[in-house]
């Protein structure tokens, strides 16, 4: 081999070694160039194909899906000529990166049936995490559950092998278990990827953590966790120029109650930016995080603009790409469009096809958001009390707070808490009575300990069967139960936890109206913040006119009174 050849061959590793560390949603920059350079002057077809694969790769992640494709066409036709089964695992993930946009998922339903077979015989552990990969993401696009379900255990056994795909397989089953509505292993998942991507030396592995704390926080309702990473995923969007992340920090700081600050991104994103998205992998997700951010701050230009471009897509699941989560169907958005725009037909139709598609997958909480979702009433005079403000709690167990009909929410404990502050104006309510819901409770002086070694070991038996109680509810897709088997297990977790001072000794506690007046306080606060994210005027009034401590009480200054509709007839 020449002086040149060598010369050649080094760079080309050194230039395939940089394309492996491109940050997906990022601009390749010189890599590209570098990429090209190299290409054009070789002519091994082994060679030729990484190259041209990996030049695919870092098109497609830099969002330049167009020119991805002849490049990933002839990766692939040139690793056909070697025969090497390594090779041409490569090139087809290639291939299926190139043709990942949302009308091309036939295409990827085929090479991924292909790339399966290839990669089934190939000892490196690095083509078979490709294929399950890939296999997982069209199972997720199809909503097939037992292509899920498998993928998700394929990935569990290879992560046995390298902590890279040990990565994969702990944060996919983060995203089922969010789907199926459980939160509960997250933390320990979120400290898992973390550990498994720094082994592995994932470049982006902190943007998949990020996702995971970001969602985790939203669903569970911790808003402050929520803000933050909706703040840093807002400064990435913007340094990095990455419109599908400004989208989805627009949907989290809607969420997390900030609806001023999900306008202002939403504001950077109208006009001609929706109308040239590229057709490519992140078409579905941005125009889905949109439409539901103006959904919650009543942006009515944005909505009709983003559901016409989502419309041609319905009945699809949304899916960030690599299943790293699943934004929910595009039905469930466009069915709330369509109401907000006044096309009930189109709604309903939608709404009903939505609702069962999530009753057979099992997800609780797109489900029941959806169930009780109603359109946002315009509220004429801002300056003044509502009037006629609902709160109270349907047949289903939603909450509808608000004027107008009211907006949905989940039940929460502090709702029913300022429920009964709001029946009775004026008056004194002790914590205690509020927190035991009226019922004789003994009343704890003393510091003592607060459980003794036959209680928590009987808390500790019953977690477990709660674990078995809780698989058998999510395979039966059984909502009502898997919510109070979750809410039962999270309160003997608190208690055990509580309970449990330095070193594991016992903790001594407080009295039971110091406790009483902890949870109350902390309950009625969150309740509030939920309140606030979906009526901030309502919100403000009820953290001037709530008072918390050992006592609690609403009590309204003068002029300041609300016309409370306290029950479904009132």
């Amino acid at each position: 081999m020449s002086t040149h050849d060598d010369e050649l061959a080094e760079r080309t590793q050194a230039v395939l070694a940089a394309a492996g560390e491109h940050v997906f949603g990022t601009e390749p920059g010189r890599v590209a160039a570098e990429l090209y350079d190299v290409l054009v002057r070789t002519t091994d077809d082994g060679d030729r194909s990484r190259i041209a694969a990996a030049l695919a790769r870092v098109w497609v992640y830099g969002g330049h899906a167009a020119r991805a494709v002849p490049f990933a066409d002839e990766a692939l036709e040139r690793a056909e000529r070697t025969g090497d089964p390594e090779l041409l695992v490569d090139c087809l993930d290639a291939m299926l990166a190139a043709h990942w946009g949302p009308d091309e998922l036939d295409v990827r339903a085929r090479l991924g049936g292909r790339l399966d077979e290839v990669a089934a015989h190939v000892l490196d552990p690095e083509a078979r995490l490709r294929a399950h990969l890939w296999s997982l993401q069209v199972a997720c696009e199809t909503l097939n559950m037992q292509g899920i379900h498998r993928q998700l255990r394929a990935l569990e056994v290879l992560g046995e092998e390298s902590p890279r795909a040990r990565f994969f397989a702990v944060s996919r089953q983060w995203m089922y278990d969010v789907l199926r509505g459980r939160t509960d292993r997250a933390a320990v998942q979120i400290a898992a990827a973390d550990t498994a991507a720094e082994e592995a030396g994932l470049m982006d592995g902190w943007m998949v953590a990020s996702v995971m704390r970001g969602y985790t926080a939203l669903f569970s309702g911790d808003l402050a966790t929520a803000a933050e990473m909706a703040e840093g995923a807002e400064e990435f969007a913007r340094t990095e120029g990455i419109t599908e992340v400004a989208a989805e920090a627009a949907v989290m700081w809607a969420f997390a109650g900030r609806p001023d600050r999900a306008a202002r991104v939403l504001a950077e994103l109208g006009g001609s930016v929706l109308t040239g998205l590229p057709q490519d992998v992140n078409l579905l997700l941005t125009l889905q995080c949109v439409l539901e951010a103006a959904l919650v701050v009543d942006d009515r230009d944005t909505i009709r603009a983003a559901a016409e471009l989502l419309a041609p897509y319905e009945g699809r699941a949304v899916v960030n790409a690599g299943a790293v989560n699943i934004h929910g169907l595009t039905d469930d958005t466009l069915s709330r469009a369509a109401a907000v725009l006044g096309d009930t037909e189109t709604a309903e139709r939608l709404r009903e096809r939505a609702l069962a598609t999530y009753r057979r997958i099992g997800a609780p909480w797109w489900h029941d958001r959806l169930r009780g979702w109603r359109p946002p009433v315009a509220v004429e005079r801002p300056d003044e009390a509502p009037a006629g403000v609902r709160f109270h709690q349907t047949v289903d167990g939603v909450w509808l707070v608000g004027p107008g009909a009211g907006h949905p929410m989940r039940p929460l404990r502090g709702l029913d808490y300022l429920h009964r502050l709001l029946s009775s104006p004026g008056t004194a309510i002790a914590a205690l009575e509020l927190v035991s819901d009226g019922t004789g409770t003994v009343v704890q002086p003393d510091a003592g300990p607060a459980i003794d070694r036959q209680a928590a070991t009987a808390y500790r038996a019953r977690l477990a069967d709660i674990d078995t109680e809780l698989a058998e509810a999510d395979d039966w897709a059984d909502h009502g139960r898997s919510e109070k088997l979750t809410a039962e297990r999270q309160a003997l977790l608190d208690e055990l936890s509580s309970a449990a001072g330095l070193g594991g000794r016992a903790r001594a506690t407080g009295s039971s109206r110091e406790r009483a007046r902890v949870a109350a306080t902390k309950a009625i606060g969150t309740a509030i913040d939920r309140v606030a994210a979906v009526d901030a005027d309502l919100g403000r009034h009820l953290r001037a006119a709530v008072r918390t401590g050992t006592e609690c009480s609403y009590d309204p200054r003068s002029g300041d009174e609300v016309s409370w509709r306290l029950g479904p007839d009132t």
